[in-house]
């Protein structure tokens, strides 16, 4: 058996006549676990339930997947050598990573996260992705113990930061770290066996820049699983604001006005933002059609690397210099123009205030107000010193829905 397709449980339940792959394999087991159902009600931008045309996190990861695997062949097609040829993820690896990619965001979006992060600061923080390791890795009940017991391929292109949580935060961070928590360091060390010693000293390498740390290489999967993402987010929930008018013309002629760009790239996107604020859907689908497109078509191999042993760390997907311009106005037109919009600030502080009252309750009184089943955990986790992990699993899993009316159950208010 190839080593990236080893499972951390010694077991394995062979299924007679079942003739998949392990990866098409795992791909069943995300798609149907309740971690990914729930995923319909957790927020993408705009807050579930107030239009049902938004995306939530599940359309999106489903957007992603999408334009994962059109990447792939975008790759595949892009070389002639063997060696690459050979190390590409199939579709059922790429789509299973893009389908888990957000497993780990808790319920109100990037405010949720960082709620539970602050009450978790000196308890090893919150971060969504090492959640999402954590859920496939060890809380999706698909085994007693071992989560969904993913192949180790599978586990390696999840971890967008392949590294542990720092022991203590620095000064003045506020932001959740990107990392793996400590306690899931076995699961972590195990995913990365098959490295060389030199080849994991440079796979997690870290740098600090204001007052944040951020793992500097990640995996040929991860990186196109990362790119699917941002692209699903950058032009997909674009279109989600241009429809509900939360966008105008006029402020993306500006962002265009404001931005360097070459001068073909500025028409290209001065024709697409044309296109895109039509009222025909089918001129606005075309628009959104030709942005995915010249980006997936752009996509290169890159070499991160060179040195390394092991080519699934060796190599990368990337875009080219104008294809990242545009990628990055894209996101940043989202960010100041959709996210830092007033009435999505104050359903983000909402939600804040939701998941930080809620923790305050469970922290407080965990044997009375947790479930029977999270009071297990949680008197596990105590005994070994981390109680209020638990506490933070359980919360990190609510939808946005459940969040609200548990907040009404327990304080007799909705938020």
């Amino acid at each position: 058996m190839d080593v990236w397709t080893e499972r951390h449980l010694s077991q394995q339940d062979n299924r007679p006549g079942d003739h998949r792959s392990c990866y098409q394999r795992d791909k069943a087991r995300i798609l149907h676990s309740a971690a990914f159902r729930r995923l319909q009600a957790k927020t993408q931008i705009m807050s579930v339930g107030q239009n049902d045309f938004y995306r939530t996190r599940l359309t999106h990861s489903l957007e992603a997947a999408q334009i994962g695997t059109a990447l792939v062949a975008q790759l595949r097609n892009k070389t002639t050598d063997v060696q690459l040829q050979q190390i590409l993820p199939d579709d059922a690896l790429m789509e299973s990573l893009c389908l888990a990619h957000d497993l780990g965001h808790p319920p109100f979006g990037h405010g949720g996260e960082t709620a539970l992060n602050h009450k978790m600061l000196n308890y090893g923080g919150f971060e969504g992705n090492g959640q999402t390791f954590r859920i496939v890795g060890k809380l999706e009940p698909y085994t007693e113990s071992g989560g969904m017991d993913l192949c180790r391929r599978t586990l390696l292109g999840l971890l967008k930061y392949p590294v542990l949580q720092p022991m203590s935060a620095l000064p003045g961070q506020h932001k959740p770290t990107k990392a793996i928590y400590l306690e899931d360091r076995a699961l972590l060390d195990w995913v990365l066996v098959p490295l060389e010693v030199d080849d994991r000293k440079e796979f997690q390498q870290v740098q600090v820049e204001q007052n944040s740390r951020k793992s500097r290489f990640k995996s040929l999967d991860a990186s196109i699983m990362e790119l699917a993402d941002d692209i699903a987010y950058g032009v997909h929930d674009l279109e989600d604001a241009v429809v509900t008018g939360t966008v105008t013309a006029d402020q993306w002629q500006q962002r265009l006005a404001e931005t360097s760009l070459e001068a073909t790239d500025r028409r290209f996107l001065e024709l697409a933002g044309h296109h895109l604020f039509r009222p025909e859907h089918y001129i606005r689908k075309t628009a959104i059609g030709t942005l995915v497109n010249r980006l997936i078509t752009s996509i290169e191999w890159s070499e991160p690397l060179p040195q390394a042993q092991e080519p699934l760390i060796r190599y990368n997907a990337c875009l080219p210099e104008p294809e990242q311009r545009i990628l990055q106005l894209l996101k940043g037109f989202i960010y100041q123009h959709v996210i830092l919009h007033p009435e999505l600030q104050q359903n983000e502080f909402r939600g804040q205030r939701i998941v930080q009252s809620l923790f305050d309750a469970f922290a407080a009184e965990p044997t009375r107000l947790l479930p029977a089943n999270t009071q297990q955990r949680w008197r596990l986790l105590s005994e070994q010193g981390s109680g209020q992990r638990a506490v933070c699993d359980y919360i990190a899993g609510m939808t946005d829905e459940y969040a609200s009316r548990m907040m009404q159950r327990l304080y007799g208010v909705m938020l």
